[in-house]
């Protein structure tokens, strides 16, 4: 099998053919940096033999190659330490991004919650106006009882001739006044709690 590439060149003034399959640039690259240390040597030690030359050269280039060989080892194992530092990242990156989404739901969640809350309080804001107007127009209706009541006594006691139908109107103006107390009295216990409701809902809103 013939060599791809033979190419000539010259080290330390010595021609050389060299045959090889990679490329003629990098034969010709390789013999340069050869001559290159040999004359490099030849000036730290003037007068020396070529084949001693050639032996120090050889293990400049030795030593410059084992040198590669471990910094390349060193760039290795860093890209292997980012290699597991990217992933690391990338590890806590997505553990942050659920941890976001998680608490843009509880956010949501609370959103909905606080907006279900003043619904109900508006509610029983509501329920409060309808039951407080309510209360003010017993309260008047039972006021005028009161005052009707106090009118029929009056008037019972000026007619003591027709006792027996006063008796009975009294007594169906009293039935008519315990039904409206117990009434009022229903009427301000329910008030009492729509008000406790509202105080509750106006600091869970708050």
């Amino acid at each position: 099998m013939e060599d791809k590439n033979k190419v000539t060149v010259k080290i330390y003034g010595q021609e050389y053919t060299i045959a090889g399959d990679t490329p003629r640039e990098h034969i010709m690259k390789v013999a340069d940096y050869v001559n290159t240390r040999m004359h490099e040597i030849a000036r730290a030690l003037p007068g020396g033999a070529v084949s001693s030359l050639a032996v120090l050269s050889a293990v400049n280039v030795a030593d410059d190659y084992f040198t590669a060989v471990e910094k390349l080892s060193s760039l290795r194992q860093q890209n292997e330490q980012l290699e597991k530092d990217s992933k690391h990242y990338v590890q806590l990156w997505d553990e942050a991004k659920k941890s976001f989404l998680q608490y843009k739901e509880d956010a949501q969640a609370s959103i909905e919650q606080k907006e279900e809350l003043q619904r109900l309080f508006n509610e029983k804001t509501v329920d409060l106006d309808r039951m407080t107007t309510s209360y003010r127009q017993l309260e008047e209706k039972y006021t005028a009882l009161l005052a009707k009541n106090d009118e029929l006594s009056s008037r019972m006691k000026a007619q003591q001739e027709d006792k027996a139908s006063g008796s009975t109107a009294l007594k169906e103006l009293e039935a008519k006044c315990k039904d409206i107390e117990s009434s009022f009295f229903d009427l301000q216990m329910e008030n009492i709690r729509l008000k406790g409701d509202l105080d509750r809902y106006k600091k869970i809103v708050e």
